[in-house]
């Protein structure tokens, strides 16, 4: 089975330097390449249901299973007035897409599994910094825009720890399959900065969740983890397990301001056994 993942398309901050039609496109490369099923690691906009209307229609186009955990830009309530983050998460699991409380499972011996994954502090440096501080969000003058946008009513670390029990909870009902696990932050250190670092001492705290890091020992049969947020482009192999990060990422990060170079750049393609 041939597998295709990409994560933080942010359609819509990067729609300047989309030349045509994007779920066109996409279709075209999935169908190009012979790609059986996509996954998608978060953070294709900053709306929800912009989000939804693109996944439906790329999974109707391309005719491929289409799979989804949503990223932090996917939860915000910027242009609309869903202010309960736990509404729109509601939304999201609803839908075919979603791999939450329903891993997906591809004939007798595959499975893919997923979370959102919400950071939970645990990478950045707290010799530097407290719990406390990473709860304000806030660096400086800068501030971690989730502060603005995202409303759980309960703390990051919460979030996180609920989301770890429903993911432990998939993970078991698979146990005896070869599982593809996909979350939207980071779950590995190669997958965050290296510290100590100016900015990244507090920044990391918010690109992944450490405690999630026990899965790979748990559950040796997650062969392939996915992961977004960090908008790093990234294979690591590790035994009998491969790493994948494969992010589009900002406009403003690009040599190359043009959405097709990109794409074409950022996704991975393998095939599972």
């Amino acid at each position: 089975m041939k597998i295709a993942t990409v994560s933080d398309l942010h359609i819509d901050r990067n729609d300047a330097f989309i030349e045509w039609d994007l779920e066109k496109q996409l279709t075209d490369k999935l169908h190009d390449q012979n790609v059986d099923c996509l996954l998608i690691a978060g953070d294709v906009s900053n709306h929800y249901d912009t989000t939804h209307r693109f996944l439906k229609k790329v999974e109707e186009m391309s005719g491929i299973p289409v799979l989804f955990v949503p990223g932090n830009h996917d939860y915000w309530a910027r242009d609309h007035d869903v202010i309960n983050t736990n509404e729109i998460d509601h939304f999201f699991k609803r839908q075919s897409y979603s791999l939450v409380g329903r891993p997906k499972l591809f004939g007798d011996d595959l499975a893919v599994v997923g979370t959102p994954g919400w950071y939970d502090y645990g990478y950045g440096n707290h010799d530097k910094y407290s719990r406390e501080d990473f709860e304000k969000k806030q660096y400086g003058f800068a501030s971690w825009n989730d502060r603005h946008y995202v409303n759980w009513g309960r703390s990051d670390q919460t979030v996180s720890q609920d989301m770890l029990d429903q993911l432990l909870q998939d993970l078991e009902a698979v146990r005896d399959r070869q599982v593809i696990l996909m979350t939207h932050v980071a779950t590995h250190p190669e997958f965050v900065i290296p510290l100590p670092h100016r900015v990244y001492n507090y920044a990391n705290a918010f690109l992944g969740a450490r405690a999630y890091e026990r899965l790979y020992e748990l559950y040796p049969n997650i062969t392939h983890s996915i992961m977004g947020h960090v908008h790093l482009r990234k294979s690591v192999r590790d035994g009998e397990r491969t790493y994948i990060s494969a992010c589009v990422g900002n406009h403003k990060h690009w040599r190359i301001k043009n959405f097709t170079t990109q794409l074409n750049n950022s996704m991975v393609t393998f095939t599972t056994s």
